[in-house]
C-alpha cells in the first residue's frame, strides 16, 4: 500500500533541496526523522514536518502504525519561479529568479511486516465526561504585584534620570 503526499511551493531552489533527499531516500521513517533533526541545511527543517505531516495521515486514515513505514520515494520537481527585477545601469533591469520546489513522498509498508492496527487516541465521549466540559469554567491568569525596586538599583536611577530630563 503507498500512501502519497505533496508538498508544493517550498520556497527553496529544487538543487538545495535534492540534496537532503536523495540522502534520506529509502530510509525507515523513525530513522529519516532523527537524521533530519540534525542535518544543518534548512530545507530540512521543512521536510521533517513534510514527512510528520505525511505519517500522521497514514495513521489517521489508514490506520497505520509509524514503525512498519520506509519512504518508498522522494521525487523534487522544479516549481513556478518568482520573477523579481533588479536594476542596472543605464535604465535597464535584470531578472531576478526565486525558484520554488515541489516535492513528491512516497510511503510504504516494509516488506515481511504485519499490518498494525494503530488504536485512536481519543476517547469516546460518555455522560459525565460530557457534563464536566460543560461545567468548567476558563481559569484566568493571576494578576501579578509589581516587583518593589531595590534601593541603589541602576533601573531606578535610570528611570529617574529620563523622567527629570523629559519634565522639562
Amino acid at each position: 500500500m503507498e500512501i502519497k503526499a505533496k508538498l508544493n511551493y517550498l520556497r527553496i531552489s529544487p538543487r538545495k533541496v535534492r540534496l537532503v533527499t536523495d540522502f534520506i531516500k529509502g530510509m525507515e521513517v523513525k530513522q529519516a526523522e532523527n537524521h533530519l533533526k540534525f542535518i544543518p541545511q534548512r530545507v530540512s527543517k521543512y521536510l521533517l514536518k513534510f514527512l510528520q505531516s505525511a505519517v500522521s495521515n497514514a495513521q489517521n486514515n489508514f490506520k497505520i502504525d509509524k514503525d512498519i513505514l520506509y519512504i518508498k520515494d522522494i521525487i523534487v520537481n522544479e516549481g513556478t519561479p518568482f520573477k523579481r527585477w533588479r536594476p542596472v545601469s543605464r535604465g535597464r533591469s535584470f531578472p531576478i529568479m526565486k525558484r520554488t520546489s515541489n516535492v513528491n513522498l512516497i510511503l510504504e509498508l516494509k516488506e515481511g511486516k504485519k499490518l498494525k492496527k494503530v488504536k485512536p487516541k481519543i476517547k469516546p465521549l460518555t455522560e459525565e465526561t460530557k457534563k464536566e466540559t460543560l461545567i468548567k469554567k476558563p481559569q484566568l491568569p493571576k494578576p501579578r504585584a509589581p516587583k518593589e525596586l531595590a534601593k541603589g538599583s541602576k533601573i531606578k536611577s535610570l528611570a529617574k534620570k529620563v523622567f527629570l530630563r523629559k519634565s522639562f
